[in-house]
């Protein structure tokens, strides 16, 4: 096998973000490159310098899962960067909307005695997400030696934003439905911008997170 059918065989065993992809394939390929051309260099006709390049580096089917490895790692740390910056930007986006665009006084005294809890509950469960995010970026970043399998930390990221996105929708929608707070602040602008950078994130998040499991479940 010459170089390049090797490295279009290595880029279609593996999946994960693009750059990064990207980035191992041309490397893969630069160590290839250079390999055979020392073996030109010592007399070796071109497809036979290159046919032994590729035999020292290895078949796809075993160099792959480490490449794939990385991979995963990325797709996580990404995630992970998300949820760290993204979850905690959404909680004090809303608070600085409950500061400056706050509920009617009449209304805001009648509020039933379980919207706090839930209100409470709600910022917990964002927030404590927003720290996993950030211990796992650390843990698959410099933490990465240490963790055996790194997928599963990208894996367990993935699955805990599947987790958090349907109970804060949930505590969203009690909260806006079922009763009159959140529907006396009315459709401000900066409830506005709140909503599209709250939806915004989420689906973000969502798309990331779904990558992660699809990428932990193939390796």
């Amino acid at each position: 096998m010459l170089i390049d059918d090797y490295v279009t065989e290595l880029r279609r065993s593996l999946s994960g973000p693009y750059g990064p992809k990207h980035d191992l394939v041309v490397e893969a390929r630069d160590s290839l490159v250079d390999c055979a051309e020392a073996y030109e260099a010592e007399g070796l006709r071109r497809a036979d310098a290159e046919r032994r390049a590729v035999e020292e580096f290895g078949p796809v089917q075993e160099v792959a899962p480490g490449y794939q490895e990385e991979l995963t790692a990325s797709a996580g740390r990404r995630l992970g960067l998300l949820l760290f910056v993204s979850v905690p930007a959404t909680v004090l986006a809303w608070g600085l909307v409950w500061n400056f665009a706050p509920a009617d006084p009449v209304v805001w005294e009648s509020r039933p005695s379980w919207f706090m809890p839930a209100s409470r509950l709600l910022d917990v469960i964002q927030l404590a997400t927003g720290l996993y995010g950030g211990l796992a970026l650390l843990a698959l970043g410099r933490g990465a030696r240490w963790i055996p399998k790194a997928r599963l930390v990208t894996r367990s990221l993935g699955l805990a934003v599947w987790l958090m996105l349907p109970l804060t929708s949930l505590l969203g929608l009690v909260l806006s439905q079922g009763s009159y707070v959140s529907a006396s602040m009315g459709l401000s602008l900066p409830v506005v911008l709140a909503n599209l950078m709250t939806y915004a994130c989420a689906g973000l998040q969502l798309y990331c997170a779904t990558r992660c499991v699809r990428l932990t479940r193939r390796a």
